[in-house]
């Protein structure tokens, strides 16, 4: 069932959402060599909870921690560890709070020191095309608009974009109707209507898109081992075309 959301329900997204963003302006300083993914995780459970929010994730379906951590060739559900980050990885942390009844929830990928090229490139890529993603995000469009936003500039640099993940309508549930695949066809899937919000979060590798599930049942890592980068926004379709909820 799609829930569509009330003008002061989007209210409190939005201030779910900052709070997630306010968490996300710390990993700036935070991510570096010699950090370790547990001390990250600790930290933006502080934050969440001294905001009056708690994590979205945690114990959600059984998830032991706070954030989502996908290092390098993970795609995503990772779990935060006591393993140092080193120069040269790439490290993509998915954030949620819960917020009076609602969540937001963001993910962003960030370099470790320095990085490759090809790394660098493909994680402008996936930011560029979540933002051409949000741009079809408005009230007469349809879900297989924003995915062949996506999709369509995606191919012309040859990245593969995972289709076992997708986004994911968001509210007082962490995951609601519809879903919202990051490629498709024009004009097809579910009318976007005022109201609806949506976590939209293309990921995309350096080599294959297919994925497996390690043995813990989470973490999810592309077949190829290839490199994976994921950038995520909570948005909501309003009347003023889409509007981003988790930014300060």
């Amino acid at each position: 069932m799609i829930i569509v959301k009330t003008d002061q329900e989007i209210e409190l997204m939005r201030e779910a959402g900052r709070i997630v963003a306010e968490c996300h302006a710390l990993l700036g300083e935070l991510v570096k060599p010699g950090v370790t993914t547990i001390e990250i995780d600790r930290l933006v459970e502080e934050k969440i909870r001294s905001r009056g929010a708690a994590p979205s994730f945690k114990g959600h379906q059984g998830f032991p921690a706070s954030i989502c951590t996908a290092k390098n060739d993970v795609i995503c559900h990772g779990f935060p560890d006591s393993v140092p980050l080193k120069d040269g990885d790439v490290i993509t942390i998915d954030i949620g709070a819960f917020y009076q009844g609602f969540h937001g929830d963001s993910g962003w990928t960030y370099t470790v020191g320095t990085v490759s090229p090809d790394i660098e490139q493909l994680m402008k890529v996936c930011h560029q095309s979540l933002l051409l993603g949000i741009e079809q995000a408005f009230a007469g469009n349809r879900i297989g608009d924003i995915g062949y936003a996506i999709d369509s500039y995606v191919q012309r640099f040859g990245y593969g974009n995972v289709r076992d993940f997708t986004g994911h309508a968001i509210g007082r549930e962490l995951w609601e109707e519809p879903t919202v695949p990051h490629y498709g066809t024009k004009g097809s899937g579910v009318l976007l209507v005022k109201g609806m919000v949506l976590a939209i979060e293309p990921l995309l590798t350096l080599g294959d898109w297919r994925s497996y599930v390690e043995r813990d049942g989470w973490t999810t890592r592309t077949i190829d081992r290839s490199i994976c980068v994921q950038y995520e926004h909570t948005v909501a379709i309003t009347d003023h075309g889409p509007q981003i909820l988790t930014v300060l």
